[in-house]
């Protein structure tokens, strides 16, 4: 399969089979997680992965949407704000560097037929609680991870003239 063909299969999954997802397919999507670029290649992403059911539905403190909670894992993502790399202004690239690691876990669950849905509204002070992070994690996304129930229809996208402006802001291309 072809990079644009495993994006196009990407999408958020909102309902999941209730069937477990293999330890060796976890460890893969990590892997692919591992390998993002970071901001001076700190990499300051920290993963938690929660399996157990009374863990998982400890999380509804933190996000309470049954289809989160019934998949057979979520993962939270994690910035370690001690080693990520700050620019000369202040500005933490931490978010940023743990958002492409999240994109490559969840561009790799698709290429092992798994399915995710990134939660970034979710309630931080529980989510800290919950996972037991010390001051310097900051929780920074959730997915659920499982097998994608079949019956939970996607959401078009927008056509490439809506998002694509040349050379200016509203340019069109010739």
């Amino acid at each position: 399969m072809n990079f644009l063909d495993l994006v196009r299969q990407r999408f958020s999954v909102r309902g999941y089979l209730d069937t477990p997802v293999e330890e060796e397919k976890i460890r893969y999507i990590f892997e692919a997680a591992n390998y993002a670029p970071s901001a001076c290649n700190n990499q300051p992403w920290v993963f938690i992965v929660i399996r157990d059911r009374h863990s998982r539905f400890r999380l509804e403190k933190i996000y309470n949407r049954p289809w989160f909670l019934e998949a057979p894992v979520i993962i939270a993502a994690c910035c370690d704000r001690s080693v990520s790399w700050r620019r000369s202004d202040g500005k933490d690239y931490g978010d940023i560097d743990i958002a492409i690691a999240f994109d490559h876990l969840t561009l790799a669950a698709t290429e092992q037929g798994l399915g995710t849905c990134w939660i970034g509204a979710f309630n931080d002070q529980a989510a800290r609680s919950v996972l037991m992070l010390p001051p310097s994690i900051d929780p920074i996304a959730f997915t659920p991870l499982g097998y994608p129930s079949p019956d939970k229809p996607r959401k078009a996208r927008k056509k490439l003239d809506e998002i694509v402006h040349w050379e200016f802001f509203g340019g069109k291309r010739a």
